[in-house]
């Protein structure tokens, strides 16, 4: 994925794009011009896949809107360019209206019904069909030839977001057209990132076409490319003047003698993180164990929730991880809650907790009980969990949607009637449920907060889905706690870092390797 500039990481939904149209318009730029300045986009595109496949010949493919006037805006520069350029149009053209109906006049040549034109016989495709607005599947002629592109194995280029794909959530319909690249405009688009829409995408290439950065100020978007530029200036970065004790302690919950590696790859990733010290909190039967592997890290006895309550008495912990391995059912939800309600509301740093895997678990179907704990204990929560840990917890999204959806909310919580929730939609709403931050994990991890921001991950590899993996960013986002970086902030940046380090490696990754990747990782984040 490329952004074409370092500070691009807005992501505009369909709806917001159109705002961003409007707004440059109103300001006195003509809309035919933005509609030229995205066909040549489009064609210089085309013309370097054209060039790398030595070919010459290129269909066009116009839907009944602007998606299809950029693609007669494209064709024509390619005509003037010398390519043999074919169109066909979904629809009679003769009903287009405004800018696109000038930019088909500007064609000037011929053009024959898309049904009719045989992809197999050209050397690229250029989708311009429907683009980013399309919340509903495809049916009809529009499926048919969607089909018959996919079918063709030619090379296809689309515009903005590839036909069928919803731009807003990344949804694939009946079908949807497979880009080996795709040329958008101004910022990306949430579709571009979120699975499965990203795949289709191909390469996405962001151009910029006029409008200028000062229209983000009106949509105040709240949707973002998980990059550095969103929370680096709040990187707690070592002090000449500071010492360990300033730079946080983190615990972190083990479990049982047999269950402890999750525990110490948790606790070695938030102290890679820059923690200042890190203690495994280990029932007695474990120390040993622990004991064993652990050396900078510190070990406590502590078991049950009345142990727990004596061990959070100590002010000078500043964050917990709890959950990977420790076991479910009723005596950890115990526990969690016992940390909840002993965060002293008066401290300078308000106490950091991150509930993952086996903490999420014991509150199935209970994110109702576990958000008046958060909201009483004045903690500064995260909750980590898989798709599958999500729907335990949050077994009725529509009840969560609902109780996320008040009067005057300052962010959308409920998509259009005829789109469904996107990942993005789930994550916000359960963060605005709980109270905390929700990370919704998977090669599209969402950041999602109370406040409605939402943080898209577009640099995890693949070679992340292993054993461990998990526990290792659980680790990275409480040492970020402990050290005072705010929550969703600490997630963000625990998710690019978690990507970071796993890209660094390669093939072979495994949960082990992730802690000892930071060093270089953070030597990336400190170059940019």
């Amino acid at each position: 994925m490329r952004a074409n500039g370092p500070d691009r990481i807005e992501l505009l939904t369909p709806v917001e794009m159109g705002r961003a149209d409007a707004l440059t318009i109103e300001g006195g730029v003509p809309g035919y011009n933005l509609m030229l300045r995205a066909g040549k986009n489009v064609a210089e595109a085309a013309a370097g896949m054209l060039r790398e496949c030595e070919g010459r010949r290129v269909a066009v493919f116009c839907g009944p809107g602007n998606n299809g006037g950029d693609g007669y805006v494209a064709a024509r520069f390619l005509r003037e360019r010398g390519f043999e350029v074919a169109v066909g149009a979904l629809g009679d053209p003769r009903g287009l209206r405004g800018d696109a109906a000038r930019a088909f006049s500007e064609w000037g040549e011929s053009v024959v019904p898309a049904e009719k034109l045989d992809p197999r016989a050209y050397d690229l495709i250029i989708d311009a069909l429907f683009g980013a607005g399309l919340s509903r599947p495809l049916d009809g002629t529009a499926l048919a030839l969607v089909q018959r592109i996919d079918a063709s194995g030619t090379p296809v280029l689309a515009v903005d977001v590839p036909s069928g794909i919803d731009g807003a959530t990344g949804a694939i319909g009946s079908s949807g057209v497979r880009a080996q690249k795709t040329v958008t405009f101004f910022r990306l688009k949430p579709g571009h990132v979120l699975l499965p829409g990203r795949r289709a995408c191909g390469l996405v290439h962001l151009t910029q076409i006029g409008i200028e950065d000062n229209v983000l100020h009106d949509i105040a978007p709240k949707t973002f490319l998980n990059a550095p530029e969103l929370w680096r200036d709040n990187f707690p970065w070592p002090e000449d003047d500071g010492h360990k004790y300033k730079r946080g302690h983190l615990v972190v919950a083990s479990g049982p003698a047999i269950r402890t590696g999750a525990a110490r790859l948790c606790a070695r990733a938030g102290l890679r993180i820059g923690a200042g010290l890190v203690t495994v909190a280990s029932p007695a039967e474990a120390l040993a164990v622990n004991a064993a592997h652990l050396t900078a890290i510190m070990l406590r006895s502590v078991e049950g929730p009345a142990q727990w309550r004596e061990l959070m008495t100590d002010k000078r912990f500043s964050a917990v991880v709890l959950g990977p391995a420790f076991g479910v059912g009723a005596a950890t939800c115990e526990v969690v809650e016992t940390i909840l309600a002993s965060v002293d509301k008066g401290a300078g740093r308000p106490l950091g907790l991150v509930l993952d895997a086996d903490a999420l678990t014991s509150f199935a179907g209970q994110a109702a009980r576990l958000a008046e704990r958060i909201g009483q204990s004045g903690a500064q929560v995260v909750l980590t969990p898989h798709e599958g840990e999500f729907s335990r917890l949050f077994n009725d999204l529509d009840n969560v949607s609902h109780c996320s959806r008040e009067e005057n909310a300052p962010f959308p919580t409920h998509p259009p009637p005829n789109r469904s929730p996107s990942k993005a939609d789930r994550a916000r709403a359960a963060a605005r449920l709980t109270g905390a931050v929700v990370v919704l994990k998977g090669p599209d991890t969402v950041v999602a907060s109370p406040d409605g921001r939402a943080a898209i991950a577009g640099n995890a590899p693949p070679t992340l889905a292993t054993a461990g993996s998990g526990d290792a960013l659980a680790g990275l986002i409480g040492g970020l706690l402990a050290q005072g970086m705010k929550s969703f902030d600490a997630a963000a940046c625990a998710v690019w870092l978690h990507g970071e380090a796993a890209g660094l490696f390669g093939p072979g990754l495994i949960a082990e390797d992730l802690p000892e990747l930071l060093p270089r990782a953070l030597a990336n984040l400190a170059s940019r």
